[in-house]
């Protein structure tokens, strides 16, 4: 149905490149849950990928599209499928999430003259000419949702928008699923088999895919250097194609003598028990993070999480309380501080997980995002 303004069912469409896993993509199946429990209507546009059925498990429309190109023709002709589709799906709002897509989405929203928001989600880089002009299209929202006040400050530095126009709306986890007290003992030792963990082995476990700004390199270098000789790190994540990097992580670990210590986990459909299985969550990104859903998954199982000390984690990490921040693409610092966490009393240990849960059940919900998000699509179509 195409919604009136003043109607309280409308029909948003959220674009973004593909569906098949990370923030990004888990956010618009949160909206899409949150859309349609509303009794609103949802429809989301992408490539596809694996959580297309949970888009329509959630009540959505998944469509798909080649949105996860950037070439510009391709750009160009998905504007127009976009703009056909707004109009047959009588959509009231598009939500775009990414910046080819995003382009797409807003010359569609132009021609048929719906409601246009975007969600920033990362500081995108600027590396060649042109780039921040590319990137703009993230800022041309009626309103802009910011995933951190880190976001917030660089939006407003790069794009010169009002901040009126932006909302601060962090990412958000589900404290019943994210719970360490309702992991099964057989979930963690289904995983633990598969991963062959070593029993009594300290565990350091990176969660993220595997891509060079994650910082996967810089725990491998830790490793090599901490005190810790029993300690064994789990890299959670697919290499999503990233073949080369995967071979260099592997070389990397074998040529550093920590090969019989690195475990590379794949995709995990698990991660609220895969988390149980860690003494130590690290978050290591070489470049700041939009947000980092990670550090707030690990730390509503009450884990203890290591992060850089930049981007949105140092807004979700407060440095001995929550967990604690290193410099990054500091492997020897991050050495020190996952062996003083591992030497920490189990009492401490407990304290620091139960106020980083806390925090999380306080700040950071999934029923936060969605109810702020409901309340950014109200305040356009009003």
């Amino acid at each position: 149905m195409n919604a009136a303004a003043n109607s309280p069912y409308p029909v948003i469409l959220q674009v973004l490149p593909a569906l098949d896993g990370g923030g990004v993509e888990r956010g618009t199946v949160e909206m899409t849950q949150a859309i349609t429990r509303a009794g609103g209507g949802a429809v989301v546009a992408s490539a596809g990928g694996r959580l297309v059925p949970a888009i329509e498990h959630a009540g959505g429309r998944h469509v798909t599209m080649p949105l996860n190109s950037k070439n510009p023709w391709r750009i160009w002709r998905n504007a127009a499928r976009l703009a056909g589709l707004i109009r047959e799906a009588g959509i009231d709002i598009v939500h775009a999430r990414s910046r080819a897509p995003a382009w797409s989405a807003w010359l569609a929203a132009r021609r048929t003259g719906v409601h246009f928001v975007t969600t920033y989600h990362a500081p995108y880089g600027e590396d060649f000419p042109g780039k921040r002009r590319y990137n703009a299209v993230m800022a041309k929202g009626e309103i802009v949702i910011a995933i951190s006040h880190f976001i917030a400050g660089l939006i407003q530095a790069r794009h010169a928008i009002p901040p009126e126009r932006i909302r601060v709306i962090p990412r958000g986890v589900d404290p019943a699923i994210f719970d360490p007290d309702r992991v099964s003992t057989d979930r963690k030792v289904k995983i633990a088999k598969v991963w062959r963990v070593p029993d009594g082995a300290p565990t350091v476990m990176l969660p993220g895919r595997l891509t060079r700004w994650k910082g996967q390199t810089v725990l491998i270098e830790a490793l090599a250097l901490m005190q810790n000789r029993d300690a064994c790190v789990v890299l959670v994540g697919d290499d999503q194609g990233r073949h080369a990097f995967t071979a260099e992580l592997v070389a990397l670990a074998e040529r550093l003598g920590v090969g019989q210590r690195v475990r590379l986990a794949g995709h995990c459909d698990d991660m609220a028990a895969a988390l149980t299985l860690s003494d130590v969550v690290v978050n290591p990104s070489i470049a700041p993070e939009g947000f980092g859903r990670v550090v707030i998954e690990a730390q509503a199982m009450a884990r203890l999480v290591i992060g850089t000390d930049h981007g949105g984690a140092a807004e979700t990490i407060e440095h001995g309380v929550t967990g604690f921040r290193v410099p990054p693409g500091d492997a020897h610092a991050l050495a020190r501080q996952i062996d003083a966490a591992l030497r920490l009393p189990e009492e401490a240990r407990s304290a620091i997980g139960a106020a980083a849960r806390a925090s999380v059940s306080a700040r950071y919900t999934t029923a936060g995002l969605q109810s702020a998000t409901i309340d950014v699509y109200r305040e356009v179509l009003s």
